[in-house]
C-alpha cells in the first residue's frame, strides 16, 4: 500500500496549523510551524485568496494527513458514512476515530498517530485478547486494547504510556496502565470531538 514518506513537518506548514504527526515535537519550541512562517515551497507565503473548492480540498487533505490515510481509503470511508443514515460529516468522523490505529494513539500507546500504526502493523497490539495487525480495524464499545505480553518491554511503547497523561485520555476510553490495557467504553458522539474539523466542508467537496 502506497504512504506518504516525506517530511511530515511540511504538511503542517502545508495546512497552517498543527496536525500533531511527530508526537511531543509538536508541542515543543522545535515544531517547524512556529520556527517557520507560510507553507514550504518557494511562494509559500503568498498562495493567493481562497475559493470556495480550495477551502474544501484543504480541508479533505488536512483531514486525510491527520489520520494518515491515502485517498483511496479516504474516499471509500467517506463512502460508507454517506451510506449509513445520520449526518455524513458525523459518521465519517466516527468511522475515524474508531479505527484500531487512532484508538491506540488515543488511550496513550503511542506518542503520534504514525507509531501508532505502525505498532498495529507489526502486531504489536490485540482486540479481546486477539493479535490483530490491521490499522484500519473498526472496534466497538467494550473492545479491549491490549498490548501484547512479549512487546511490553519496549522502550517506544513504556514511554509513551508513561507521558499519556500529559496528551489527556478522552473520556470514552478507559485506560489500565499497569496491565497495558484500554477499554472502548462508548463511541464518541460529535461534540467530544474535539479535533479542529469542518467535515460539512468534505461533505460538499464529494457532493459535487
Amino acid at each position: 500500500m502506497a504512504r506518504y514518506c516525506g517530511a511530515v513537518c511540511r504538511l503542517c506548514r502545508r495546512e497552517g496549523e498543527k496536525l500533531f504527526l511527530k508526537g511531543d515535537r509538536c508541542f515543543s519550541t522545535k515544531c517547524a510551524l512556529e520556527r517557520r512562517e507560510g507553507a514550504p515551497g518557494q511562494h509559500g507565503r503568498n498562495r493567493g485568496r481562497f475559493s470556495e473548492y480550495k477551502l474544501q480540498l484543504r480541508e479533505k487533505q488536512k483531514v486525510k494527513r491527520m489520520y494518515g490515510l491515502m485517498e483511496k481509503q479516504f474516499r471509500n470511508l467517506f463512502k460508507l458514512a454517506d451510506a449509513k443514515k445520520g449526518i455524513t460529516g458525523q459518521n465519517l468522523l466516527l468511522a475515524l476515530e474508531s479505527r484500531l490505529d487512532n484508538m491506540v494513539y488515543r488511550a496513550g500507546f503511542a506518542i503520534s498517530k504514525n507509531e501508532a500504526r505502525q505498532g498495529v502493523s507489526h502486531g504489536h497490539f490485540c482486540v479481546n485478547g486477539k493479535r490483530v495487525n490491521i490499522p484500519s480495524y473498526r472496534l466497538k464499545p467494550g473492545d479491549i486494547i491490549s498490548v501484547r505480553e512479549r512487546s511490553r518491554t519496549l522502550d517506544v511503547i513504556n514511554n509513551a504510556v508513561a507521558t499519556a497523561e500529559s496528551r489527556s485520555i478522552p473520556e470514552w476510553i478507559e485506560l489500565d496502565r499497569k496491565n497495558y490495557t484500554a477499554v472502548v467504553r462508548v463511541l464518541p458522539v460529535r461534540s467530544q470531538i474535539v479535533t479542529p474539523i469542518k467535515e460539512q466542508l468534505i461533505v460538499e467537496l464529494y457532493s459535487k
